[in-house]
């Protein structure tokens, strides 16, 4: 089995990449948590993985973009991206929770939007 092969292997891949762990939500990153880049990968010496992930990151983009653009499962962007923010080459911010559903009024004003269509 060739090097090439097993690193094509998408069960393996993920699992190796990180090292594996399977979760990692000590930082709540979801999918529309913004990341950017502090620095370029040119800058550090990192895993072929983790600089495509560094180099998504160089303008605000959400975890779910760097998951699509990395080709790796949305879980093993979150951990990659939780290293990358612990050893401060990214960094990150949540959408603030909202408490309270919207109104009636907005709601009806969205669904008489979309019939207008």
């Amino acid at each position: 089995m060739s090097t090439e092969a097993w690193f094509d292997d998408p069960l393996v891949r993920p699992y190796a990449v990180t090292g594996g762990r399977t979760r990692s939500n000590t930082l709540g990153l979801d999918l529309i948590t913004l990341v950017v880049a502090l620095r370029t990968p040119a800058e550090v010496d990192l895993q072929p993985e983790y600089a495509k992930a560094l180099r998504a990151c160089q303008q605000p983009v959400s975890v779910a973009e760097v998951s699509a653009e990395v080709d790796l499962p949305l879980q093993v962007v979150k951990i990659v991206l939780s290293d990358l923010i612990t050893q401060g080459l990214v960094i990150f911010r949540s959408a603030a929770p909202t408490n309270e559903a919207p109104s009636q009024h907005v709601l009806q004003a969205v669904l008489d939007g979309i019939r207008r269509l």
